[in-house]
């Protein structure tokens, strides 16, 4: 039975406490869990990468969802969510896309969440110590700015040329003194239906 090879899992977490030279009225918890393991496609070209996401992603959901979430102290305490990908330079940005762009890996944390909307991604290739940016939205309205954030940091030894990593980030809130207003404002402003944006 295939299973991933996982080399390590690494956590990120910050508190903000003052952002622009004003203190959080409550401090914004953002973290990420990342798992690092051997990318099983590395190093050869293959036309059917489904058995290996099959197997793989649900694992990874389950494992990196559970430790998020302890992290966060409880599932209720997350409030915006996101994704992200990192292949080493032997692999293909669609071995990175594969393994999270599946529902077998993105629904364990959506419904731990019962979030609504769609996780944001990143998914990239790079080196061991590239910057990993996890993209964050609000778990329910995806038109809520104030929780448009990004989480980044790095791995020093991750991914090797052979690895991918896999990543899973949160936050407990928007931005503090986040101030520029919703989308729907701006689709009101233009004269579009709030139901049907894309009405004029």
């Amino acid at each position: 039975m295939l299973k991933p090879d996982i080399r390590k899992i690494v956590t990120f977490e910050e508190e903000i406490l003052v952002e622009g030279y004003k203190k959080a009225d409550t401090p914004l918890r953002m973290f990420a869990v990342a798992a690092v393991l051997t990318n099983p496609w590395a190093g050869r070209y293959a036309e059917d990468l489904k058995p290996e996401i099959q197997a793989f992603a649900p694992v990874l959901g389950k494992l990196l969802t559970d430790k998020i979430v302890t992290l966060a102290g409880g599932a209720d305490k997350i409030e915006a969510y996101g994704k992200a990908a990192v292949v080493g330079l032997n692999g293909e940005v669609e071995h990175a896309s594969g393994l999270i762009h599946t529902l077998h890996f993105g629904n364990f944390y959506r419904e731990a969440l019962s979030a609504s909307t769609y996780l944001a991604f990143t998914n990239i290739r790079g080196t061991a110590n590239t910057p990993i940016m996890v993209p964050l939205m609000d778990k329910d309205d995806a038109g809520r700015r104030s929780h448009y954030l990004t989480i980044q940091f790095a791995i020093p030894d991750a991914p090797r040329d052979d690895e991918v990593v896999i990543v899973l980030g949160g936050a407990t809130g928007g931005r503090p003194h986040h101030r520029i207003g919703d989308r729907y404002q701006d689709l009101q402003d233009l004269g579009h239906d709030l139901n049907n944006p894309a009405a004029v």
